[in-house]
């Protein structure tokens, strides 16, 4: 639970870089590639968030001594505190904001089509319908339509009708319906998001300024006659999330603004898209980076002096410790599969110090760590056990714990 409600705060918080640096590089970009720039701009929001969710690396198996003790294997039992309400809370509070943002958005969307009334088709390939809730638009997701209102004919001369429709045409080629949905769902999970409310009316300002860029810069001639036909259609707030609207009142006066400007001299599209390109993976990358922990393998050893093991007749006054115990090889086919595990060595040393017959007395899962095991415990070195003042030999149960855990930060 606690993971999730991490992952979503992380996920805020590069939102919210993410939003800041567009709005610091949006004049930048304006002025290298004009409005359909800016709007592709938008792409670094999607890969930074979808980047966040890519596996971490796992790294190899460091070189840390294992951790010795020198008391027996045995453990008194862990209780485990009462997990905290809050977690739940704030999961539920989240929940209900959510669903609350998405209901109200679908609500708005199909009193929308609702308002529309009767469809029917034109010869152009647009729809007319018998009610203007705020046309025309471009509605729909999966087969968006270019609906116009019942007083388009009048409204509108033939040229102004044909730029309408190929700045809808040019909202439907470019996938317009689908960037909207996009927003959708990041307005209903980041619906707690102080800087969201105007990261959308951006979004949606630089959607409409690119379309009417594609739509007017091959005809600059027309740019008074657009103004025009934006200035006839009906004055209204966007009320459907996933159509795209003609005319809005929020961003009408930056639109015709926009179109008394000279068109500008513009980077080659391939130069703007690799510049997009690499703002938009070098932020993932970096979000990638610092998200959180690399998971890494440890092992534990705590070896217990057994001496009546060994074989000698009499206990021993000084039992053997340990003295260079490198750690084992994780096996790889364990690593892959995140197994962790648990081994008990019983290690015979001789009077010189050097590990001689190696058992296993136990294993968990069983077989799967037994032979790194056995294979690191006789390449150790130990301080031979004496009785008398003389070095013998004995025994020593040592287990290893094999166990895939998460660390601090990735370097």
């Amino acid at each position: 639970m606690t993971e999730l409600l991490t992952g979503l705060m992380q996920a805020s918080v590069w939102l919210a870089i993410a939003v800041l640096l567009l709005a610091a590089s949006r004049p930048l970009l304006l002025a290298l590639g004009g409005a359909a720039l800016v709007y592709r701009s938008w792409w670094c929001v999607p890969v930074l968030l979808l980047t966040l969710h890519l596996p971490l690396p796992v790294a190899p198996l460091a070189d840390a001594l294992p951790m010795l003790a020198a008391a027996a294997a045995w453990s008194a039992p862990v209780v485990a505190p009462a997990a905290p309400a809050w977690p739940w809370l704030l999961l539920v509070a989240w929940a209900l904001g959510a669903l609350g943002n998405g209901a109200v958005a679908w609500r708005a969307q199909r009193r929308f089509e609702r308002a529309l009334g009767t469809l029917r088709p034109r010869a152009d390939g647009s729809w007319q319908a018998s009610a203007d809730p705020g046309l025309p638009a471009l509605v729909g997701l999966w087969a968006p339509r270019i609906v116009v209102g019942p007083g388009f004919e009048a409204d509108f001369s033939a040229a102004e009708q044909a730029l309408i429709l190929q700045h809808e045409r040019s909202h439907r080629r470019h996938g317009d319906p689908w960037a909207n949905l996009a927003l959708l769902v990041l307005r209903c999970v980041f619906w707690f998001h102080p800087l969201l409310p105007w990261a959308v009316r951006r979004f949606l300002r630089d959607q409409e300024l690119a379309c009417d860029a594609r739509t007017i810069d091959p005809h600059p001639a027309q740019r008074r006659l657009y103004a025009n036909a934006l200035l006839k259609a009906q004055l209204v707030h966007p009320v459907a999330p996933m159509a795209c609207h003609w005319r809005s009142q929020p961003m009408l006066k930056e639109r015709i603004a926009m179109l008394k400007e000279h068109k500008r001299k513009a980077l080659p599209w391939m130069t703007g898209q690799v510049l997009v390109v690499g703002m938009s993976l070098g932020l993932a990358a970096v979000a990638w980076a610092s998200k959180g922990g690399i998971d890494t393998a440890s092992i534990e050893a705590d070896p217990a002096a057994l001496a009546n093991q060994a074989d000698t007749a009499a206990a021993v006054d000084v039992p053997a410790k340990t003295r260079d115990m490198a750690p084992p090889s994780y096996p790889s086919a364990a690593f892959e599969q995140g197994l962790s595990g648990k081994v008990v060595l019983r290690v015979e040393v001789d009077a010189e110090g050097k590990a001689g017959e190696v058992r296993v007395l136990s294993s968990t899962p069983a077989g799967v760590f037994d032979a790194a095991s056995i294979a690191a415990a006789k390449k150790w070195t130990f301080e031979p056990a004496r009785r008398d003042g003389k070095a013998v030999a004995s025994a020593l149960k040592i287990p290893m714990t094999f166990q895939m855990n998460e660390t601090g930060p990735a370097p």
